[in-house]
């Protein structure tokens, strides 16, 4: 089992780690493990959770969820738009 390096947002103090996507960036993630329940496709009201390898799936908290993943931290940073990249 490998360890993933745990490190503090710049701008928060939060933990995070970095989640590397299929398509290969990285992606700065809360450090804590969640546990989920895989939504229904096209349920626009779910969370979205990155799994540990770097995919994306909507789902609902649920401690005895057969899903686990990071939320990003895009979603819970205060300045998240201080970071964000313009397209």
């Amino acid at each position: 089992m490998s360890y993933m390096n745990v490190e503090k947002c710049r701008s928060c103090g939060a933990d995070i780690v970095w989640i590397k996507m299929a398509s290969g960036k990285k992606m700065p993630c809360d450090a804590g493990m969640i546990s989920f329940d895989i939504a229904h496709p096209g349920d626009k009201d779910a969370q979205v959770y990155v799994t540990p390898g770097g995919k994306v799936a909507r789902g609902y908290f649920n401690p005895a969820g057969g899903g686990v993943g990071y939320i990003s931290h895009f979603a819970t940073c205060p300045n998240a738009g201080k970071h964000r990249r313009r397209k």
